[in-house]
């Protein structure tokens, strides 16, 4: 497996043929900054930061920005893409940046599961890409393309012909790399999803990923930077090579924990508790095979009506507070093993079990639920997908 060399900062030499990632808009950019990436000025979380600094509330306003100063991907679900695209891609090249959209509308989405949709047949679904590309002239941007179609076919893709979707996604990947300033990557889901990489990487090749510009792992999804690189680096090699980028956005502290919600019907990925945001955008991965971490997932924004949050996308500012929070902690040292022959301290007599405090019914964790926040965002949703609870 490939890991992090010694290089501080990152080379035009370690990345793949990017038109976007020009030696002037990326490689001046110091270790660790965003270096370049379009940072939306009005975004839900910058519009509440904006308000709790008025009203004195300066501490939250300041978590807030940890977010709202960041660039996230934005998700094209609309049906003609073309004007949005223009005005972003137009508005992040006057300031010599570079933005970040996600693909979101293939039709049957994830094959009828929690992100339904997309466009109505496979024509409606070219005619939108050709207009997505449209709005993207000859301007610089990155695309992630379509997240979780790849490997819901790997998994079988109820109604769906597997070598029309595949078909469909190579198409997409031509029309889009037409474009002189379009980089792209396809996404392949996340490290505790598709365990066969080899399959994986066969239908990433149907779907076009060598015509593309690499893969993008761990969209929406809470899998470590360690272990998406781990399973990154092996796909790769199945792949001849490919580079990748890794979503970070809400990956600091990891996947929540295997039977945090047994006996509940929410699923692990849903607004999980005491998760935490991720490496900052940046191009200075440290890795020759990563060429970025993005936010593609949109931190702040909820993933479903579980646990207590508004529907998926609208911006759910406890949350934000939480993960923003969770980025800051440091982490727990785990307590060293006892030896066998060790004896236990002398600890005095336990007092009688208290009686728990009854949940409210439907209750997943007892980690406290919070409240939704009135201020919902008017990007497109970013909903979280079933990739994280598939086997």
């Amino acid at each position: 497996m490939s890991r992090r060399n010694n290089r501080v900062g990152v080379t035009l030499g370690v990345l793949p043929l990017l038109g976007m990632l020009t030696a002037a808009c990326w490689a001046a950019a110091p270790e660790g900054e965003q270096a370049g990436f379009w940072v939306d000025p009005d975004t839900a979380g910058a519009r509440k930061a904006r308000v709790l600094a008025e009203r004195g509330r300066e501490a939250e306003a300041s978590l807030l920005r940890r977010i709202a100063d960041r660039p996230v991907a934005v998700w094209l679900t609309e049906e003609n893409p073309t004007p949005r695209v223009a005005r972003i891609t137009e508005e992040a090249a006057g300031d010599g940046q570079v933005p970040i959209f996600v693909a979101y509308n293939i039709p049957q989405r994830d094959c009828g599961h929690y992100s339904a949709g997309g466009a109505g047949s496979d024509s409606a679904y070219r005619r939108w890409v050709a207009r997505l590309a449209q709005g993207l002239g000859n301007r610089k941007a990155v695309v992630v393309l379509e997240p979780d179609a790849v490997p819901h076919t790997v998994a079988g893709c109820r109604n769906r012909a597997r070598a029309d979707r595949l078909a469909l996604l190579d198409e997409a990947v031509r029309t889009l790399k037409a474009r002189p300033g379009a980089s792209v990557y396809v996404d392949a889901g996340n490290a505790s999803w598709i365990k066969d990489i080899d399959a994986l990487a066969r239908y990433l090749s149907s779907a076009g990923v060598k015509r593309a510009d690499g893969f993008a792992l761990n969209v929406s999804n809470f899998q470590t930077t360690k272990v998406s690189e781990e399973y990154g680096d092996k796909l790769s090699r199945a792949l001849g090579g490919a580079h990748y980028v890794i979503d970070t956005s809400r990956n600091g502290n990891g996947p929540p924990p295997d039977g945090q919600d047994q006996g509940s019907d929410t699923e692990s990925w849903c607004n999980p508790p005491d998760r935490a945001l991720g490496t900052p955008p940046t191009t200075h991965t440290g890795h020759p095979l990563v060429d970025a971490y993005l936010w593609v997932k949109r931190p702040g924004e909820s993933d479903g009506t579980c646990r207590g949050g508004p529907p998926a996308g609208q911006w759910w500012t406890d949350y934000a507070l939480q993960l923003v929070r969770g980025s800051l902690e440091p982490p727990q040292a785990p307590e060293p093993p006892r030896r066998p022959d060790q004896e236990s301290p002398q600890q005095p007599s336990p007092e009688p079990p208290q009686r728990p405090e009854p949940q409210q019914a439907g209750a997943a964790s007892a980690f406290p639920a919070p409240a939704a926040d009135p201020v919902t965002s008017h990007a497109p949703t970013s909903p979280a997908t079933a990739s994280p609870a598939s086997p």
